[in-house]
Parts: C-alpha cells; sequence; structure tokens
C-alpha cells in the first residue's frame, strides 16, 4: 500500500507524492491500492465539446439530448460520460426538466443560500458583481459522470443533465463530455 500526501507539492504534476503512514488520525491522506484484475487494454476515451449560449442569472439549460447524441454517435459502448462545463460561474447537474424547477424553485433556492445582493470580498478584489455567482457554482460543482451500458446514457424517466449559468450576464459556455469505456 502507498499512501499519499493530499496537499499540493511544488515541482509535482498530481500534487501527491509518497509520504510515510500518518499517525495522526485526522491526517488528510489517500491511498492507492494496486487492484490486480483491473485492465485499461482495450479502454478508449473520446472528446466532445459542445458550445451552449445561456442568459445569466441562473439560467437552466437542458443538454441532455446533445449529451446524448455525443455517447451515442461515438464507439464507445459501455463506460461513463463525464460533462464539464469550463469556467467558475456555471456548473451541471441532473434534475427533472420542468418550468416550476426551472424557472422558480432553483433560482429561489440558490438566491436563499448565496443572494445576489448580499456583501462579496470576490467583488472588492475585482470590482465586479457576480461573487454570488462564483459561489453557486462552487456548491453545484463543474461536472457530472453518467453511466453508459450499450451506448445510452443511464438516467431516470424524468432525469435531464442542466447546466445552471449563475453569471450575471448571458455567455457561450463550453461543455466538454468525454466518453471512456469499452
Amino acid at each position: 500500500m502507498i499512501v499519499y500526501n493530499a496537499t499540493a507539492q511544488q515541482g509535482s504534476a498530481t500534487g501527491l507524492r509518497p509520504q510515510p503512514e500518518p499517525t495522526h488520525p485526522t491526517s488528510p491522506r489517500m491511498v492507492a491500492q494496486a487492484i490486480p484484475s483491473c485492465k485499461l487494454v482495450g479502454m478508449a476515451v473520446q472528446s466532445h465539446q459542445l458550445e451552449v449560449d445561456t442568459r445569466g442569472d441562473t439560467h437552466v439549460v437542458n443538454v441532455t439530448e446533445q449529451v446524448a447524441r455525443c455517447v451515442e454517435s461515438g464507439n464507445v459502448k459501455d463506460g461513463t460520460a463525464t460533462v464539464f462545463v469550463v469556467g467558475s460561474t456555471a456548473g451541471i447537474t441532473t434534475t427533472e426538466y420542468e418550468p416550476g424547477l426551472v424557472k422558480h424553485d432553483l433560482k429561489a433556492l440558490f438566491e436563499a443560500i448565496a443572494p445576489d445582493n448580499a456583501r462579496y470580498h470576490h467583488e472588492e478584489t475585482w470590482h465586479d458583481d457576480n461573487g454570488h455567482a462564483h459561489v453557486r457554482a462552487s456548491l453545484l460543482g463543474p461536472s457530472l459522470t453518467i453511466p453508459v451500458i450499450d451506448r445510452r446514457l443511464q438516467l431516470g424517466t424524468w432525469q435531464q443533465i442542466v447546466l445552471i449559468d449563475f453569471d450575471t450576464r448571458p455567455r457561450s459556455r463550453r461543455v466538454i463530455v468525454q466518453v471512456v469505456g469499452e
């Protein structure tokens, strides 16, 4: 077993380097073990890029069909699809894409958690108005991984993949879809 310190190390591409086993029970660490049955032979990686125009202001955009087309058009039959939005003021998740959620409920939730009119030190640093957008995107996260079986996304009947743009202006968002598998 190799134990890695989870803090970034200067000069390390991954930020991980072998460390002695931590003696304190709360020390941050990651444990990597070789799994003899794990084979990477025959694995394929396919990357796709989508451009999504948004209005900002917690705009929810359904990207399920575009992601499904990426998966269906590739040669990966079984694996995973990772959907990642480039930028720090938008996020990706799944939800039921219906008017009550996308036009009111999600916006109300994020407004309650990180109000757009609150004081954000980010805005003082950069003299802009989107501190709340960065906080909201940080909470949601930039990516999502979905299982792929027989070139089909494994989503529930009412489960759609959505991009939520929290910025204060319209944007053209770049979304990367990376499919890995056999």
